[in-house]
């Protein structure tokens, strides 16, 4: 990462480092929760629960880094470096569907300003390179590819632009962006995201750009009314605070939208708030976990040894869609245009592993519980017999809001021994705990403003 980038998201993480946030604190308890009305609680759209129920999808890393080996560029790369003689979309599409992913987003300018797109903004761009001898549409692949595919499509355009001469000179670039968002936006068919980030930087006496989020947004809510805008402030999906995959224990869907007032806000306070929400939250902003399949975002033939194993992919899974979060897993192509065999392979391991795990199901029900009191449940869920629980699953009905605080999962009786607690449920809690013979399980739970009705599984495996 150079040096001299000031304000980007991801320096601001380095320094902060992984210690910087306080330690998870325990369940809250029952006295301390202000007991809300589910009237008006915050509830998610049509467009933020299909988002979130997709659970997995594929960040697709590819562009002028590519073929510099590097990570971030500068903006003096020729055009006549892009060539991926074997490109291939449909691979990458694929690849993504057989991994049991629902939805695929694409770089498609990253911050050294080359456009995978025949843009009319600038000439950095797939126009001036020997790639399809200059008629090659990067962008347009990729969407028809994942239409293809059965997969929903998204798209990132990074802001900063170290290429484009207007960059600095506030409203001309961001009449430039707004140009290169409207392509996108009118020119690819529907999108189901959209991803920006707060990257802005030029070193200290470098080019200062004060981005136009408000007209962004609008743009994005005119041209593509069905998607959800992800960045660190939203509007409809939050940034998971860290880019290790790993959402907060606590988390809720939640959260004050004055925890995190713009793109780029930062402190200890912000990041805590991106990690678990809050139960008072006045808006309905769930979590997305982003994270690389490889050491670096794009590829690189050094890292091809270091690609995640399937257990570690399996982890990343528990650790953002088991707390509440989806995740948003890079996958870069290599130089040929292809996903790298070793990538693929450990897709498809992480496909297999969840399958087997949810072959093995010995439990399975959905009820509101026996009420204990007036926000107090406790639910009896039969355990088939003949093998051993080593994973719990539960789920609220989000539909309605999310509003389980404390709960606690017991073998055998009520004042059983306890298996597995949290803070939150929210869309799907998954807790592996050492192999347990049981023949029922009792789950308690509290509500914010009462009884909610929660799905609890257990698996074998």
């Amino acid at each position: 990462m150079p040096p001299f980038v000031p304000f980007t998201r991801r320096e601001f993480l380095t320094l902060l480092g992984s210690g910087t946030v306080g330690a998870l604190t325990a369940p809250l308890a029952l006295s301390a929760m202000p007991a809300l009305s589910r009237y008006a609680r915050p509830r998610p759209t049509r467009a933020q629960l299909r988002w979130q129920r997709d659970e997995l999808a594929l960040f697709v890393h590819f562009g002028m880094n590519t073929f510099t080996d590097r990570e971030w560029g500068d903006g003096t790369e020729s055009p006549a470096l892009f060539n991926p003689l074997r490109l291939d979309a449909r691979q990458w599409a694929r690849t993504a569907r057989d991994a049991g992913a629902k939805a695929m987003i694409l770089t498609a300018k990253h911050h050294d300003g080359f456009c995978l797109w025949p843009t009319m903004t600038t000439t950095h761009s797939v126009a001036s390179s020997p790639w399809r001898n200059g008629k090659g549409d990067v962008v347009r692949e990729f969407a028809d590819a994942c239409r293809a595919e059965g997969l929903r499509v998204g798209l990132y355009c990074s802001p900063w632009d170290r290429n484009h001469p207007a960059y600095g000179d506030s409203p001309r670039y961001n009449d430039v962006y707004i140009a290169q968002l409207t392509e996108l936006f009118t020119q690819y068919g529907e999108l189901n995201e959209v991803w920006f980030d707060g990257a802005n930087g030029e070193g200290p006496n470098g080019k200062r750009q004060v981005y136009d989020w408000p007209r962004t947004w609008a743009l994005v809510r005119k041209l593509q009314p069905n998607a959800v805008i992800f960045s660190d402030a939203g509007p409809d999906v939050r940034w998971i605070g860290n880019e290790r995959g790993v959402a907060g224990e606590r988390c809720w869907s939640t959260i004050r939208s004055s925890a995190v007032p713009y793109i780029g806000a930062s402190g200890d306070d912000v990041i805590t708030a991106l990690q678990e929400g809050h139960a008072d939250g006045d808006v309905w902003r769930p979590g997305e976990t982003d994270v690389s399949i490889r050491p670096g975002w794009f590829h690189h033939a050094a890292e091809d040894e270091k690609v995640r194993s399937v257990e570690n992919l399996l982890q990343l899974y528990f650790t953002s869609v088991g707390r509440n979060s989806k995740l948003l897993l890079n996958v870069p192509p290599t130089r040929d245009g292809l996903f790298h065999e070793t990538d693929v392979e450990r897709l498809r391991g992480l496909r297999a592993a969840l399958t087997g795990m949810r072959a093995q199901r010995l439990a399975d029900a959905t009820a509101v519980g026996k009420a204990v009191d007036a926000r107090r449940s406790v639910h009896r869920i039969p355990v088939r017999p003949g093998s051993a629980v080593t994973v719990l699953e539960l789920a609220e009905r989000i539909e309605t809001g999310q509003q389980v605080t404390p709960w606690e999962v017991r073998a055998e009786r009520s004042d059983g021994p306890v298996l597995a607690s949290g803070s939150t449920i929210g869309y799907m809690q998954l807790r592996r705990i050492p192999p347990t013979t049981v023949s029922q399980l009792y789950v308690e739970t509290v509500g914010l403003d009462g009884a909610p009705v929660v799905t609890v599984r257990a698996y074998a495996g």
